[in-house]
């Protein structure tokens, strides 16, 4: 009986989880999109990019 609580308990634990995170996406995408419509930029042509560093493709590693 009680791994059938435990299993109840953390499943209901995810699906609270999960709700938290969909929820903090979607605000983060509402706060991005009302940013991008207030600089005047198109967001479906311009990609963010998170430094201004241009991305180098790095050599694998030698044995």
């Amino acid at each position: 009986m009680f791994q059938m609580d435990y299993h109840r308990t953390r499943s209901a634990q995810l699906i609270r989880e999960a709700q938290q995170d969909r929820l903090a996406r979607e605000a983060a995408r509402a706060r991005r999109t009302a940013r991008q419509e207030a600089s005047g930029r198109d967001g479906d042509t311009v990609a963010e990019s998170h430094t201004d560093r241009p991305r180098r493709h790095r050599l694998p590693r030698t044995a």
